[in-house]
């Protein structure tokens, strides 16, 4: 038997878009030499109905009789044989699921049993597509073409085809959920009835629904003016009536054969999760085998914490610090306080209650978790508004902020709140002596906190900084006072400030700048180079996103300094300023100047037709697995795979993809690598996601689904145990 450290190591698998073709196909052997497995592991063969090995489908075990939900998935090898290691002493219902097939029978099994399973053959192409990822349901969405687009048109005159398909993809609909999934294209039958039938009425009914219900309708008749009613009912319209994707997926192959994925739920059936951390991005060997953090955002002020060894989770009620901190929904924020209309699973009740409304979270070299979260009312304290002495307000002063920086101690339980001036989204620490926290979610500033001063003095406003992006567009070296406002023309003789708040925000180690994703619907990637003194001598660089890319989102910065973007365009971008032939400064370097050191590599999966060669796929972040944590190498990028059911890698020149089969409707916002052993192989090291869907019950399940945590590993062969 296998230690219990061992077992937590044991993973879980994924489905990544192979060269096989969905259905069965046949070998000689027909269960192949015998399956070596270990007490704790359940291994066997799975076969088609004529007896021969169904290669590249999952087998899947689950059980309920821990703590928590536990679930974990393997891939068969060529001869059908799988192994599914390291299971926690249960009962586990065992099944088969693949391309090609309907779910084989359960069977009841425990660890140290060898299974013969036999898979099903789907009885028509309808019933294999109810197990595709979502992107091939949503592909078949009619997408209007640009003659639709403009003054007079079906849309407001300032949207583009380009803007439409950035609202919804990443930067609209798929931002906050998944689009594709059984729920989504198919409509709860009471709107349906309430709207006559009319399925177009019907979406406008369902996105006012809940709380996020003022930010749905925001961007669909506001933003889209209600264009897109039209083309949501007729493909659900679609759906109901039997039509299916005309594009089919591929089984697994080669490294995706070797994906384990382990699950476990955590949170409620009400509460999403956005997020998660394990360790320490500079060091994933910090917090080993210990605790995950979980990130609720809007939906409450609990702090899940997952213990994947004894398979528990537990609560930490973060506090506020001031009574009259304002709940965090409601004007200003992403959700209302109140649900706008019914919703058709939780009616009229308001399920999300938070006021510390955290976002993302980074673990810290000593294991403390510091959190982009709040604990007071909007308005800044004096020392960060104008009439201050703290040299950043005497720059640049803020009069308001909705999110700040806590920082909480396991060990202790003791929580710190970190008043800052600038607003907070997502946190890196630097590679700097000070252990420098640099934010996103500032807006027109960038802030910073030198968390080394604040554990030494305690000192909110002496430990922080902030500063404004500006360009160096007269080309002197440095930045100048008197700089041109973002709504002025570029003057050769002066800098400009430009508003390009930061979405992800991404520290280089190599030379110490600052990198950030600004949102929009082209979008750019912004270097900031702080100097000696940030708050005078902070310059940027800004750089376009050329087509076909549009659409920017999350993004993340290798050891080498390149930076990889998340792109609406259906694109993972990569950024390599090395490549820039021309002036990184002067009155030319506003945004367009280094389209050469742009390359652009296309999602898996299909595309929407009449776009050409398109990927539907809608990435919410990106991250670069600078330590080999997951084990196809350093510095590989990976990206929230949103209608892929998983995880997206970048290596070697192609795209792999980690898929979770089960529950159908995975749907990925924020990951983290660690390391808990560099000398175990496979077993110490691996990929820590978060099931981060604003709504849990639309996965498969349905209402009654908590959040999941996914552990994918990397063996080095699928039957290794």
């Amino acid at each position: 038997m296998k230690t219990n450290r061992a077992a937590l190591l044991g993973g879980a698998a994924l489905g990544l878009a192979g060269l096989i073709a969905a259905g069965g196909y046949a070998l000689n052997a027909a269960s192949g030499p015998s399956v070596a497995i270990d007490a704790d592991d359940i291994g066997g063969v799975v076969l088609n109905p004529g007896g021969q090995p169904e290669a590249g489908v999952w087998v899947i075990a689950e059980t309920k009789d821990l703590d928590v939900r536990y679930i974990k998935i393997v891939v068969t090898d060529d001869q059908g044989r799988f192994v599914v290691p390291d299971l926690p002493q249960a009962n586990y219902s065992v099944w088969v699921r693949g391309y090609g097939l309907v779910d084989s029978d359960k069977t009841t099994s425990a660890p140290g049993a060898t299974l013969n399973l036999t898979a099903k053959p789907a009885p028509s192409e309808h019933a294999a597509a109810q197990y595709y990822p979502a992107a091939y349901w949503y592909s078949m969405m009619k997408i209007p073409g640009k003659e639709e687009f403009g003054p007079g048109k079906s849309f407001p005159a300032n949207v583009t085809q380009d803007v439409y398909l950035d609202t919804i993809k990443s930067n609209g609909c798929v931002g906050c959920h998944q689009l594709g999934q059984l729920s989504t294209r198919t409509i709860p039958e009471q709107f349906l009835k309430e709207q006559g039938g009319v399925h177009s009425d019907a979406w406008l009914r369902r996105i006012q629904s809940g709380q996020a219900g003022v930010q749905m309708i925001g961007l669909a008749a506001g933003l889209l003016g209600g264009g897109q009613f039209k083309y949501f009912g007729e493909w659900t319209e679609r759906v109901a009536k039997g039509e299916s994707p005309s594009q089919k997926p591929q089984r697994p192959q080669g490294a995706e054969r070797n994906i384990v994925v382990t699950l476990r739920d955590w949170m409620n059936e009400k509460q999403y999760l956005h997020d998660l951390i394990a360790s320490d991005r500079r060091d994933p060997t910090v917090n080993a085998y210990g605790p995950i953090y979980g990130s609720p955002e809007y939906s409450s002020n609990n702090i899940p914490i997952l213990d994947p060894v004894k398979n528990t989770t537990t609560l930490f009620p973060a506090p506020v610090r001031d009574e009259d901190a304002p709940i965090a929904l409601g004007p200003g924020h992403a959700a209302g306080a109140h649900a706008l209309l019914p919703s058709a699973y939780w009616g009229e009740e308001d399920i999300w209650d938070t006021r510390v409304n955290n976002h993302n979270s980074m673990i810290g070299k000593d294991g403390r978790v510091w959190m982009a979260a709040t604990f007071r009312a909007p308005n800044n304290p004096a020392f960060c508004k104008a009439g201050s002495d703290h040299p950043s307000a005497k720059v640049f002063p803020i009069d308001r902020t909705n999110r700040n920086i806590t920082v909480f101690d396991p060990k202790t339980k003791d929580y710190k709140f970190v008043d800052t001036c600038f607003g907070t989204h997502h946190l890196q620490f630097a590679y700097d002596e000070n252990d420098t926290l640099w934010t996103s979610g500032g807006g027109p500033v960038v802030g910073w906190l030198n968390t080394k001063m604040f554990d030494e003095t305690g000192d909110s406003a002496k430990s922080q900084g902030w500063t404004p992006l500006v360009l160096d567009t007269n080309g002197n070296g440095k930045r100048d006072a008197g700089w041109v406002e973002p709504n002025q023309a570029v003057d050769p003789t002066k800098d400009k400030r430009i508003l390009a708040g930061f979405y992800a925000v991404m520290p280089n180690k190599v030379d110490g700048s600052i990198w950030g994703s600004w949102r929009n619907a082209s979008g750019a990637v912004v270097r900031l180079a702080p100097g000696s003194n940030p708050n005078e001598t902070a310059l940027a660089e800004i750089y376009n996103v050329p087509a076909p890319g549009f659409g920017v989102r999350g993004a993340d910065i290798d050891s080498k300094g390149v930076v990889w973007v998340s792109l609406s365009s259906g694109h993972l971008g990569e950024f390599d300023r090395s490549k820039c032939k021309g002036p990184l400064n002067g009155p030319t370097a506003t945004g367009d100047h280094c389209p050469e050191g742009w390359t652009m590599h296309k999602y898996p999966g299909p595309g929407f037709e009449g776009l050409g060669d398109n990927s539907v796929e809608s990435i919410y972040y990106s991250w670069g697995d600078q330590h080999n944590t997951f084990g196809l190498g350093n510095d590989v990028p990976m990206s929230t795979g949103n209608l892929n059911d998983g995880i997206i890698a970048y290596s070697g020149g192609q795209m792999v993809v980690l898929r979770v089969p089960y529950p159908l409707g995975f749907y990925a916002k924020g990951f983290d690598g660690r390391i808990d052993d560099p000398n175990a192989g496979w077993k110490g090291r691996g990929l820590w996601v978060a099931n981060g869907d604003r709504t849990p019950w639309l996965i498969e399940g349905g209402k009654g689904s908590k959040p999941l945590a996914a552990h994918f590993q990397l063996r080095n062969n699928p039957l290794e145990k």
